[in-house]
């Protein structure tokens, strides 16, 4: 291989080896070989890639949009082969999992952000979702990549912002505070960190993989039966309705209330902030904005 790989190459590689959807362990593996040995990834090749490793990761094993601990341990294993990441396929590929994902191993989700937070800080190159990395400043590509992954399916929160990806803005602020950033990273900042303190995440929100499993295996099994059981249930029991399907506990907090919850502002999320903001010695303009925010969603305005 001459370190190239032509558009109509690709196209052969998706008619053979993806005719059915499918990739296998050894076509994703020399997939990967590939792409270690092209020299300049093409926009084509970036797109064959990344659609087709996802697909292996997140809908190689049941249940779809779930990998698996032994398929995380593997993306994780291949992308760290060469001890580089190429931001128009590995690195893309890892923020797609983040991003379309239902759920992801813990070992993923933290590898995913160790990268994102290196490659902000000193990636180069050109994103597929357009844009370069940059190495001086938070560009205005790395703003939407970390939006991707901070709020993707599959992130900590869904929807929402854990503590650990807040930390993680705030160091990446703090480490490109005299740089020229692109405005959309304050507003992805403001946004996470407010997101964090006072946003709601439903507990259920995440279901993991064996629990996903579990539930489809019972679904399977019981669909045939399930309406004729329902019927003899009705008939038997009638009154059972209402002790199965009856009105929840009156100790079991409403959504509303733990929404209301989520949203009051805490003595412990006060000084977690007081320790972020003090960790470069000075309240800076990045800061404020924050600040601002919460004295206004708090009514201190």
């Amino acid at each position: 291989m001459d370190g190239a790989i032509s558009d109509a190459e690709v196209l052969k590689l998706r008619q053979s080896g993806w005719a059915d959807g499918h990739i296998l362990r050894e076509e994703a593996e020399a997939i990967f070989a590939l792409q270690h040995a092209l020299e300049e990834p093409t926009q084509v090749w970036s797109d064959f890639f990344v659609e087709a490793l996802r697909s292996y990761v997140l809908s190689g094993s049941e249940p779809r949009g779930y990998a698996s601990e032994e398929e995380a341990e593997w993306l994780i294993r291949m992308v760290e082969a060469d001890g580089k990441v190429c931001s128009l396929t590995e690195f893309e590929l890892l923020v797609q999992v983040i991003e379309k994902g239902t759920n992801v191993p813990e070992k993923l989700k933290a590898f995913v952000l160790e990268t994102l937070e290196r490659e902000v800080l000193t990636g180069t190159g050109p994103t597929r979702c357009g844009g370069e990395l940059s190495d001086t400043h938070v560009s205005e590509a790395e703003a939407r990549i970390l939006r991707r992954v901070v709020f993707g399916a599959a992130s900590d929160r869904p929807g929402a912002v854990s503590m650990r990806e807040a930390e993680m803005l705030f160091r990446l602020k703090d480490a490109t505070l005299e740089d020229a950033n692109h405005p959309d990273f304050q507003g992805i900042f403001v946004q996470g960190v407010g997101n964090y303190l006072l946003g709601f995440a439903s507990e259920s929100a995440h279901l993991d993989r064996a629990r996903m499993l579990e539930l489809e295996t019972f679904i399977a099994d019981a669909k045939p039966n399930i309406g004729r059981f329902m019927g003899q249930m009705a008939k038997s029991a009638p009154n059972a309705f209402g002790i199965v399907f009856g009105k929840k506990q009156p100790s079991a907090p409403s959504r509303e209330e733990k929404v209301a919850e989520a949203a009051a502002f805490t003595p412990y999320e006060q000084d977690w902030l007081d320790a972020q903001m003090n960790a470069n010695g000075q309240i800076d303009s990045y800061d404020r904005a924050p600040l601002e925010f919460l004295a206004e969603e708090t009514g201190e305005a």
